[in-house]
């Protein structure tokens, strides 16, 4: 190459630069926020939506429910208007799938908790009353308890104080956040109570793993997509059954269900809210930084969701348990800063 050519290469990569910079701008023009992610946050995210709405600065955001797991997949595709701008989370997000965004281009993904909520067991107000403990609840899920087939189809094959009833559950699907926090929370600590899994845990981690948290498919356990309203339906028709699902959808149910006692302790506000209850975890949103800049009132909306989360916002009817007011301060000033989230700090 000649030497004066050297110029116009640099020129031309600035020029490139440039146009790839504008063409996001255009690309990312786009009225309405665009929200997906976690079935279990939807009602909190449409509710503030609706609020933010009513200011009649910026029309609605739309929602889409797909699941943790299903929702951090469509953000993570791209940057731009074809893509969504945030995704709510029951869960949070793994290394390996903020790797699979910064190998898409979404390289500032900042992580915001808005709240707690529970991994709620609920039955129907007309079932036997429950009162299980982890170790129960994860022999009966589980595909194979301590690393045998799953046999039992009553309550009382789990344990002989539990009821004769037949065991029917019904879960979230595997692209759930709340599916993940029933194996991470209550099946796996449940399975780790036995000898002989912690000390196996030390030789063959991946085999306990597995062994702990896989879930059974010989029909009692009953996956019901992303559509909690369908197991309070179902509680209903079936009082021997269970439900599993966020703390909200029970509150908001109560007249029909009544939470099941995990280690003696009913899922509430209280008991949910201090970590006395075991199947307590935070709630998260992801959102795009470049986006920020781009899509009108996207700061906004995060922050209508953090003032509206408080223990006497709004959000509290929809059955949001609220985090410490101190912590709510550093997401507020994280929400200012908007520092990107790493890899190093989610492994």
């Amino acid at each position: 190459m000649r030497l004066n050519a050297f110029p116009l290469l640099i020129v031309c990569l600035a020029l490139t630069a440039c146009q790839d910079q504008a063409g996001l701008v255009q690309s990312t023009s786009r009225d309405e926020i665009r929200i997906v992610g976690s079935s279990t946050v939807f009602p909190y995210a449409k509710a503030v939506a609706d609020q933010f709405a009513q200011t009649g600065r910026n029309p609605s955001p739309i929602l889409e429910s797909t699941g943790t797991g299903g929702g951090i997949q469509l953000f993570c595709s791209g940057i731009g208007a074809s893509f969504p701008d945030i995704v709510n989370a029951s869960r949070r997000m793994k290394a390996s799938e903020l790797k699979r965004c910064k190998e898409k281009g979404v390289e500032d993904v900042v992580e915001i908790q808005v709240g707690i909520d529970g991994v709620a067991l609920a039955q129907s107000r007309e079932g036997a009353d429950l009162n299980v403990n982890l170790p129960q609840i994860y022999q009966a899920i589980a595909a194979q308890p301590y690393g045998k087939p799953n046999g039992t189809t009553l309550w009382s094959d789990v344990a002989a104080e539990l009821p004769e009833t037949r065991l029917y559950i019904y879960g979230p699907p595997k692209t759930s956040g709340t599916r993940e926090s029933l194996t991470d929370l209550m099946m796996e600590p449940g399975c780790l109570q036995n000898p002989t899994m912690q000390a196996l845990k030390e030789s063959n981690e991946d085999r306990v793993d597995d062994i702990c948290t896989d879930v059974r498919t010989d029909g009692v356990y009953v996956e019901t997509g992303e559509n909690d309203n369908l197991i309070i339906q179902k509680l209903i028709s079936n009082p021997g059954s269970i439900g599993i699902f966020g703390y909200g959808y029970l509150e908001k149910n109560l007249d029909k269900v009544r939470g099941v006692k995990v280690n003696g302790v009913n899922p509430t506000y209280d008991t949910i809210s201090s970590g006395e209850y075991p199947g307590a975890r935070p709630l998260y949103i992801y959102v795009k930084k470049r986006h920020v800049d781009i899509i009108n009132g996207l700061d906004e909306y995060i922050m209508e969701f953090l003032t509206a989360g408080t223990r006497t916002g709004y959000l509290s009817e929809e059955g949001m348990i609220a985090m410490p007011d101190p912590l709510r301060q550093v997401m507020i000033e994280r929400l200012r800063t908007l520092p990107p989230l790493s890899i190093e700090a989610l492994e």
